[in-house]
């Protein structure tokens, strides 16, 4: 066991990023977003999701999957957004567990011959598509034609666009409207609140076995501030405070030990 982890009497490491999806942690706005996620994909919508980084994207489709029945539904992700449209779909297919035929045509085919046997067996697929800001433009102007199913009656499929708040001008564009049009719900995650980095150091630390505050008032409002909101950054500074404090021999992670790291990263 690491030094601060004894030092601060912990059973694991609080800032992991290896958390099972049921014990996430969600601010009041964060479970308003996954309730409209739900409601999108139980009707049978497309939505698009943007955020800065480190807000907590991936955290709310984590939230998704642990809230949708599996019985009914099939959720499908994938993050390498930066491929051509045939090698795209042939990504699809290799998550989805399809042979991928070698012609573009027919690689799209099998992907959309996979939805509709879906809908045979009443289960709704349901793709997710990270990091979607990074996608090509080709691939922008044919997404959808993969919701088109029966000339355009049947909502076989659901489409859920994740990426940086750019991926909202990019859709706005004309030439991108026929997608545009078809993502019903668009969404967009806020920045958390020092309120919310002060219950989730508190969530964190709990979960990991401290039942006492170890971060002082202070600290909290500079690690905020330090991370605008990004609980990836809060995780990695936090991390870096705890270790700081035992080599200190300190209880407590106060104001100065985050001044005296954030000042060795602004030097390096």
């Amino acid at each position: 066991m690491s030094a601060y982890l004894k030092h601060f009497g912990l059973n694991a490491a609080p800032f992991s990023k290896e958390i099972e999806d049921h014990e996430l942690w969600l601010p009041p706005s964060k479970k308003l977003l996954v309730d409209e996620l739900v409601e999108a994909v139980e009707e049978r919508a497309s939505v698009c999701l943007t955020g800065d980084p480190g807000v907590g994207k991936t955290s709310v489709l984590r939230a998704l999957r642990h809230r949708l029945p599996q019985a009914g539904f099939r959720l499908t992700y994938t993050h390498n957004s930066t491929l051509g449209r045939r090698d795209f779909y042939r990504q699809i297919c290799l998550v989805l567990g399809i042979s991928a035929p070698a012609n573009a045509g027919c690689v799209f085919r099998a992907v959309t011959t996979y939805v509709e046997d879906l809908g045979r067996e009443r289960i709704h697929p349901v793709f997710l598509l990270d990091e979607a800001h990074l996608l090509q433009q080709a691939m922008l102007e044919h997404l959808h034609v993969l919701l088109n199913y029966e000339w355009d009656r049947r909502a076989l499929l659901s489409v859920i666009l994740v990426g940086l708040p750019e991926l909202r001008d990019r859709l706005q564009l004309r030439r991108n409207r026929s997608l545009y049009s078809r993502l019903h719900y668009r969404l967009n995650i806020d920045a958390h609140t020092p309120g919310d980095t002060a219950d989730y150091l508190q969530y964190r630390l709990r979960r990991a076995g401290v039942q006492t505050d170890v971060f002082t008032s202070d600290a909290v409002a500079m690690l905020h501030e330090s991370a605008l909101g990004s609980l990836r950054d809060i995780d990695r500074v936090a991390t870096a405070a705890l270790k700081a404090a035992c080599r200190r021999k300190r209880k407590l992670v106060e104001r100065d030990t985050i001044e005296g790291l954030l000042a060795a990263a602004h030097d390096e």
